[in-house]
């Protein structure tokens, strides 16, 4: 960890940044005063967008026409149709 002052970070902020980037230096505390201010430090990996309908194409669409018969027959059984007394 190394630590500049205001001054020198102005002057040489590209070759600051160019450390951080290539991993020479893990961060670089910015002093004001000689009191640490600010910190310079790698941008981290960015973050995968979450992708909707990753598995498209992988399976058969469902036929949801023939589920329309057992909607009746459900139906019936919900409402007590079906029962033998």
């Amino acid at each position: 960890m190394t630590t500049v002052n205001m001054l020198e970070a102005k002057t040489s902020l590209s070759k600051l940044v160019e450390a951080v980037e290539n991993g020479s230096e893990e961060e670089i505390i910015i002093a004001r005063n000689g009191k640490p201010a600010a910190r310079l430090v790698p941008i981290g990996p960015a973050k995968k967008k979450l992708r909707l309908g990753l598995l498209a194409g992988k399976y058969p669409p469902m036929d949801f026409d023939a589920f329309q018969s057992m909607d009746a027959e459900i139906e019936a059984m919900f409402l007590g149709e079906n029962e033998k007394e």
